[in-house]
């Protein structure tokens, strides 16, 4: 049920509102107060999804109203009801942040239509949120050790910064999950987050990939198509698995970090992008420098911050929360009730050589909950799972 907050020192004017807000939907749940200073003591004490404000009232006019609930509530839409005379300061509070204005004597299908607008608004912008943390969610690094505990450490300090990443770890540890968190936490988050797994690709499409390519650039090509670095702009670019980029690529690539400009495939035009790079190895790259299969002068523009996420044989103090936290994802995505894993169970996954690091936990607690009864036991990891210690 919306709630609607109406401030007006007017008490005929309160009652007016009111009534055409209560007539035209039954279910709005609406508070008043006849000045500024109540008015900001229940938005202190109450969540509301619209406030309709006079702009001239005693004790605090509307324009400080405003300006305190954008400091208390700063996504809340403040609309604000003018007098004839009042227009001009109006129109100054809709500089300031108001989300309208309706004029008095209010007409009923202007105040109905910019309250339903306003609602609407409140209603994505919550939706939004929820959003943002169902993505920030999913992105979880999960566990307690003081391996993981250091790479938080360092995330929380490099995030805000521009500075370029370079992840390294072996596949399935997590390093496309310390990528999204230093997106989420830095002061890009609200641009586009792109991915790229340079492995995926094949060498011949890589360049069109991240750079785009103009009509004609090649025999499929049968329009102009932008690339991923112009997809990331005003964000972070993620290129996944760089060990494997082609080394004509690279040096493109290097040339975008150096310029910040790309050029798309057939062109020789320059386009400004304005990208936060960050990769990821599964490879020595220092290895491949001396094997001339990657560039020196690349991997030192890449590698200004190192952060190598540890297998999971080297952090498996982690081990038993990462099995509760698949067991309560995969009880959801099952439409299940989780089930449970003994001790002796838990102790014995603790010992198993994880070659595949988080990625084969995953699959294995999947096959347990999938083959086992309601309670996951030693019998059942010795039966279900290939047991190699380290």
């Amino acid at each position: 049920m919306p709630r609607l907050l109406i401030i007006e020192d007017e008490d005929a004017i309160r009652r007016v509102l009111k009534k055409i807000l209560s007539e035209e939907e039954k279910n709005y749940n609406i508070d008043e107060a006849e000045d500024g200073l109540i008015g900001i003591e229940l938005i202190k004490k109450n969540s509301y999804d619209l406030v309709l404000c006079d702009i001239k009232m005693p004790k605090m006019d509307g324009m400080e109203v405003l300006s305190a609930c954008q400091k208390l509530q700063p996504e809340l839409p403040v609309i604000m009801i003018s007098g004839h005379g009042d227009l001009e300061t109006a129109v100054e509070t809709m500089r300031m942040g108001a989300f309208d204005y309706i004029s008095k004597p209010p007409d009923l299908n202007r105040l109905l239509n910019t309250v339903r607008i306003a609602l609407d608004h409140t209603q994505l912008a919550q939706e939004n949120k929820q959003l943002k943390k169902k993505v920030s969610k999913q992105f979880e690094m999960v566990g307690k050790s003081e391996e993981l505990d250091q790479i938080k450490s360092m995330i929380n300090k490099v995030a805000p910064t521009e500075a370029r990443v370079l992840i390294t770890g072996e596949n399935g540890t997590g390093k496309e999950l310390v990528a999204h968190w230093l997106h989420e936490k830095s002061n890009r988050n609200k641009g586009p987050f792109i991915e790229v797994n340079c492995a995926a690709i094949p060498s011949e499409l890589i360049e069109s990939e991240l750079f785009g390519h103009v009509k004609g650039a090649f025999t499929s090509a049968n329009k102009d198509r932008a690339g991923k670095f112009e997809a990331a702009n005003g964000g972070t670019i993620f290129l996944d698995e760089i060990g494997d980029m082609s080394l004509s690529a690279q040096a493109k690539v290097l040339r975008a970090l150096q310029e910040n400009r790309v050029q798309r495939v057939g062109s020789d035009k320059d386009i400004k992008v304005d990208v936060r790079v960050i990769a990821a190895t599964n490879k020595n790259l220092k290895e491949e420098i001396n094997e001339r299969n990657f560039r020196e002068d690349l991997y030192h523009r890449l590698a200004v911050i190192i952060i190598h996420v540890p297998a999971l044989k080297d952090r498996r103090a982690d081990i038993p929360e990462l099995i509760h936290h698949f067991t309560e994802k995969i009880a959801k995505e099952q439409g299940t009730k989780p089930k449970v894993f003994e001790a002796k169970a838990v102790s014995l996954l603790e010992k198993l050589n994880w070659t595949g690091n988080i990625r084969e936990l995953r699959n294995v607690v999947e096959r347990l909950i999938i083959l086992g009864d309601q309670q996951i036991t030693e019998d059942d990891v010795k039966k279900f799972v290939q047991l190699k210690t380290s």
